[in-house]
């Protein structure tokens, strides 16, 4: 008798049992109770026969410093099924909040988002990545019966694409009366440094994530992956999600790398491949700054354009190339420092990817963050480490207005305190949204293929939902989704790190 005729057998069992339980349920408990009382059995079924399947035998997880550490390995299909088993439980917290937040912002029903994704994003992906998503649904359902499909999580991992890209394209195309105004995310702040910039010469590389709130305390997860071809990655990321998205990760043949999008940027390739299908390729066989560019450029479709921050620490070369659709541009050096805080540099991106953004208005975030990031890496000029770097993404320091005080213009933002908002991207007074966490490491870190991360705000603030929600009630929508975000330890991860009771 095969494993899974064996499992299948055990669940029918234990369905079977559970029958019997609902049905002597009827004379001792009301039918909810007794109904209650048979989805769980169904469940802890269910849970238990999956377990058992050798795809999970290299897998594990474990939580600390409000991280979900998760160990994959093996092939794509193989690599999938563990992220969906292991990361159930988030995925299905995750998902229906993503959903609300563009199904809210587009004015599109989710049919609209699954149809994107089976006839657009799906048929662009590589077989290799299309084994890994569907793996992530198989995982997914073993675990918890879900009935999230294949086109549920590539929609899913298009979140930070179609509804700012396409969308805004689409609407644009079809001249559609009335479409909400869409405005392209601008998310993080991070810089890399090198040579004469840092304490040892070394790279340093550092990054705080910019989100929602509602999307941010979910943005908690540490991906060690081992895959069957390619480079070992060692990522940070969100559940379901195959690229890390925000994006910090570095890989076993050196390559360290993070971004920072661009502001108000505009335009849509639909014949082009997924960001997130590409940035996720590009982490996992780059074995060079230029072997990223290549892989990023290849089918570029415009969505989620970022200024890559990039760092070979066998070579001691950092990099920034700025990935506009109709315009690029890429600067390297051996000593010197790349900075992001969504802004363009470039004349040619800014004039034809960018025309509504003003790199002049000092009063606007990124550029109040331009300007904080030249104060602090000029002053700190041959004394950048991991430890100093933490502390920039904990900044505070408002350019624009000279003084210390968290808000939207500061390296750590603290968008719910102000009542400016951002209005670029469309974020109004006291958007729930900011620095929702930190990365950073050096050369020899990702030499032993380390990073420390730390959850929640950079600075170690806490964000209460109750009362935020309770003193602005025009954001009373996000009361399903919105928690707590408090802010761990900063910690260390390395590949291959196991639970602390398996050492």
């Amino acid at each position: 008798m095969s494993d899974g005729i064996r499992r299948l057998a055990a669940v029918l069992i234990l369905v079977a049992g559970a029958a019997l339980l609902w049905l002597a349920g009827q004379h001792s408990h009301d039918a909810e109770a007794a109904k209650n009382d048979l989805d769980s059995t169904v469940a802890y079924a269910r849970e238990h026969a999956a377990s058992s399947d050798p795809r999970l035998k290299a897998t594990y997880s474990f939580e600390r410093g409000g991280w979900v550490y998760v160990h994959l390995e093996g092939d794509p299909a193989t690599v999938g099924f563990q992220h969906g088993y292991l990361l159930a439980k988030e995925i299905e917290d995750a998902f229906p909040a993503v959903q609300a937040g563009m199904v809210r912002s587009t004015r599109r029903d989710w049919a609209f988002f699954r149809q994107v994704a089976r006839e657009m994003l799906w048929p662009k992906i590589d077989p290799e990545y299309q084994q890994e998503l569907q793996g992530i649904a198989e995982g997914l359902n073993a675990r918890t019966g879900s009935q999230l499909d294949v086109y549920d999580i590539v929609a899913l991992n298009s979140f930070e694409e179609v509804p700012d890209y396409y969308v805004p394209w689409l609407n644009k195309k079809e001249k559609l009366a009335g479409a909400p105004n869409l405005k392209s995310p601008g998310n993080c702040s991070a810089f890399v440094a090198t040579g004469s910039w840092t304490k040892n010469g070394q790279i340093v590389i550092a990054h705080n994530n910019w989100t929602s709130y509602m999307n941010g305390e979910r943005w908690r997860i540490i991906f060690d992956i081992q895959p069957a071809h390619g480079y070992r990655i060692l990522m940070d990321g969100f559940p379901g999600v195959i690229a890390s998205d925000d994006d910090f990760g570095i890989n076993s043949d050196g390559l360290m790398v993070t971004e920072t999008t661009i502001t108000q940027f505009e335009g849509w390739d639909p014949n082009g491949k997924p960001e997130f299908f590409r940035a996720r390729k590009a982490l996992q066989y780059a074995s060079s700054i230029d072997d990223y560019t290549r892989i990023m450029l290849d089918g570029n479709n415009g969505g989620y354009a970022n200024d890559w921050l990039l760092g070979d620490r066998k070579t001691g070369e950092i990099a920034q190339l700025e990935l506009g659709l109709k315009a690029y541009e890429l600067w390297r050096t051996k000593d010197g420092v790349f900075a992001g805080s969504n802004w363009a540099r470039d004349p040619k991106v800014l004039k034809e990817d960018t025309p509504e953004f003003d790199p002049n208005d000092m009063t606007s975030s990124p550029n109040a963050r331009r300007v904080r990031w030249e104060q602090l890496l000029n002053e700190n000029k041959g004394k950048i480490d991991v430890s100093l770097a933490q502390q920039m993404l904990a900044d505070h320091v408002d350019s624009f207005e000279k003084k210390t005080g968290a808000n939207e213009r500061t390296l750590c933002g603290h968008v719910d305190t102000t009542t400016r908002g951002v209005s670029v991207w469309n974020w109004g007074a006291f958007y729930p949204g900011g620095a929702v966490q930190g990365k950073a490491a050096d050369s020899t870190m990702a030499k032993d293929m380390r990073l420390v991360a730390r959850t929640g705000h950079p600075c170690g603030e806490d964000f209460l939902a109750k009362p935020f929600l309770a003193a602005h009630p025009e954001f009373a929508w996000q009361e399903p989704y919105l928690r707590d975000m408090k802010a761990g330890p900063w910690t260390e991860f390395r590949s291959g790190e196991m639970p602390a009771a398996s050492k």
